[in-house]
């Protein structure tokens, strides 16, 4: 055991260093091939280990000891009309890996390790034109944490203190400048807590996830610091960038080999710090997902939307001069909202499967689509100092593939 949980975290770490678009704002839609396959839903169904991250409280469905261990192909097609026509990102591919371990105790205490790519977000438009800012933004997210759940006569509740590790690295050029002070990393504790209760066939399950303060020093303090200089905003911004919590609820249904499941939650972009300074809004994500499982496969589909979290802000007036310069920052914010951080996508469609080559060993897998949206900020305050379009539109699209071995002993 122990020197499977040992390979098991060396191999994460090796894939560790990933940058990504996630879905519902910079927060994949699912950790784990299963859920991934039915659209996100995992706060009212198990998943078996890979549920230690989504809610603790339903790793009881291992039944002695799972190692899963796999990542999400994550391929986003991003392109931003800064006044030139559409031009492509190339961050258009990246691997986020994910290795879960859970031990039945008795049929009381479960506990696990893990180790989890989360979220992230970037884009890179340094080979295109001055029309993109030459932006490149990266922001990578990864999470450690250790469930422990009791359970007794059908209820359980579960908790998972996390150590989340944080990269984030914005650069572009302004005016025949660059802007960027390289990576900037951090460190930081958060709790996941969840409860769930089974009863004949019917499984309700509830979840919190804790805000993660980070700070990436030199950060958004140096990216937005031009824009104070020229009077757009009344300062620089502050470096804490904070990933913000949740509240979920979730239900499934499962007869015959045929499982039903829904869940909602809130994802709190508008408390949290640095979000809600880019005026990003609360997120409501609904998921449905479906599975049918025979004896030695599964098949699963699945939907998930959460609207999207970036609030236009309304722009500065045309004529530079007749109104203090403050009066563009809804302008700038529009600007780095589609330029540099652009988690626009809404609808997620997903598909999936498990194939059991024996009693100890599956494979789970998952296609997600997210259709393309294309989203238009005003920026005609800044065009008017030569600084932008009249206005700024990016187009999104995903597309992803998750795999996942399992191995119970």
């Amino acid at each position: 055991m122990k020197k499977t949980i040992k390979l098991a975290l060396v191999a994460a770490m090796a894939l560790g260093a990933t940058s990504a678009f996630a879905t519902n704002g910079d927060l994949l839609i699912g950790i784990g091939a299963k859920a991934r396959g039915m659209g996100g839903v995992s706060i009212g169904m198990g998943h078996g280990a890979e549920s230690g991250i989504a809610n603790p409280a339903l790793i009881t469905s291992v039944e002695g000891t799972e190692v899963s261990f796999g990542g999400t192909l994550f391929m986003p097609n991003v392109s931003l009309d800064g006044g030139a026509g559409y031009k492509d990102s190339a961050a258009d591919m990246s691997m986020i890996p994910s290795v879960s371990i859970v031990n039945k105790v008795n049929d009381n205490f479960y506990w696990g390790i893990g180790m989890w790519g989360t979220a992230g977000m970037g884009v890179d438009y340094r080979d295109e034109t001055a029309e993109t800012m030459n932006m490149v933004t990266n922001l990578q997210l990864m999470q450690f944490g250790v469930p422990l759940t009791y359970a007794v006569s059908g209820f359980s509740v579960g908790v998972t203190p996390i150590l989340q590790y944080g990269a984030l690295d914005i650069n572009y050029h302004m005016a025949g400048t660059e802007y960027g002070e390289g990576v900037a990393q951090d460190l930081a504790f958060g709790i996941n807590i969840g409860a769930a209760y089974e009863i004949a066939g019917v499984t309700i399950g509830a979840l919190y996830k804790s805000a993660i303060d980070m700070e990436y020093k030199g950060q958004l303090s140096s990216a937005t610091q031009p824009f104070a200089d020229f009077g757009i905003f009344p300062g620089a911004m502050g470096d804490n960038l904070e990933q913000p919590a949740e509240i979920g609820l979730g239900i499934s249904y499962a007869i015959a080999g045929n499982t039903i499941a829904v869940d909602f939650k809130q994802i709190k972009w508008g408390d949290a710090k640095g979000y809600k300074d880019f005026n990003w809004e609360n997120q409501n994500v609904f998921a449905l997902g479906y599975e049918y499982a025979a004896d030695a496969w599964a098949v699963r589909l699945g939907y998930n939307y959460g609207k999207n979290p970036i609030k236009e802000l309304p722009a500065g007036p045309a004529q530079n001069g007749t109104v203090p310069m403050s009066s563009y920052a809804g302008d700038a914010m529009n600007l780095f909202n589609l330029a540099g951080f652009p988690a626009t996508t809404e609808s997620h469609i997903t598909i999936g499967g498990t194939y059991d080559f024996s009693k100890k060993v599956s494979l789970d897998g998952a296609f997600t689509y997210a259709p393309e949206t294309e989203t238009s900020f005003d920026t005609s305050g800044l065009a008017s100092m030569g600084m932008a379009a009249p206005e700024t539109s990016v187009k999104h699209s995903q597309t992803a593939l998750s795999v996942q071995l399992n191995y119970n002993f």
